[in-house]
């Protein structure tokens, strides 16, 4: 199975880090948030993967064209103009780097490449998310529901602490520092879908959450896969550091290779 993952988009919201590469590429333990997710596809068995690129791609071909060396011992001899590697590791992953270009939005990537899918069922998902998803589950989950496409469902905590306060109350009974939710259910990316969902989108110019899920929805082909673990986007620098924070501690959830 393949897994398309979104990797063109600005990341306006993190220009900390954005200036100067995409946001898959911002690193948490020292590796790219892109890598992450490859992990967490990869300990489900799926290691064929098509990306997205768009703003500042070359980056991202240039991690790729180099990874092998990064995990690598390795002896430059400059007399002799050799390279000596002696010992690595490398991923056993296919990695197809597609050129989506840097204005088009979401539907309009995966349309693009929509020539390397093939025709079976295949995972897309964003470049900027990470999570303990059961991924395999999830496939299994979508396969019995017989639609064609299946995105995963989470509940994002809340992001301010929350009080308990009558009508006329003054004093505070309960305060609870980032609570749950409002119960609500949110698109949370990892999808599984069939090659057939790519005739819904249009052109370039096509939002996938919008139109295509919409009309996905609307003909009965979309169905949930309820998460109720960890689900953490990295939108800003604060997600970043927080992301950073639970590997430095050794307590990322999302870390199940």
């Amino acid at each position: 199975m393949k897994a398309v993952i979104l990797a063109g988009g600005l990341g306006t919201r993190l220009s900390e880090e954005t200036t100067i590469k995409p946001k898959p590429m911002v690193e948490v333990g020292g590796q790219p948030i892109l890598w992450h997710i490859m992990k967490i596809y990869s300990a489900h068995g799926i290691n064929d993967f098509i990306i997205c690129c768009g703003y500042k791609g070359y980056v991202i071909k240039e991690y790729f064209a180099n990874y092998f060396l990064r995990m690598s011992d390795v002896t430059f001899d400059m007399r002799f103009n050799q390279m000596n590697i002696h010992s690595g590791y490398a991923e056993p992953w296919r990695v197809t780097l597609v050129d989506t270009g840097e204005s088009t939005l979401t539907g309009g990537r995966l349309k693009r490449v929509r020539e390397h899918i093939g025709n079976e069922t295949f995972c897309f998902t964003y470049g900027d998310g990470v999570s303990n998803i059961d991924v395999t589950k999830l496939v299994e989950f979508h396969k019995s529901q017989g639609g064609l496409a299946t995105l995963t469902a989470v509940q994002p905590p809340g992001r301010f602490g929350a009080i308990s306060l009558g009508q006329e109350q003054t004093k505070i009974e309960s305060f609870h520092e980032k609570p749950g939710g409002d119960g609500a259910w949110i698109n949370g990316g990892y999808f599984v879908l069939e090659p057939e969902v790519i005739n819904y989108i249009a052109d370039d110019s096509t939002i996938w959450e919008q139109e295509p899920l919409q009309k996905l929805a609307h003909d009965g082909h979309l169905s949930a896969f309820k998460h109720d673990g960890f689900w953490q986007p990295m939108d800003t620098l604060k997600d970043k550091n927080y992301l950073e924070g639970l590997w430095q501690s050794n307590k990322a959830p999302w870390k199940v290779w």
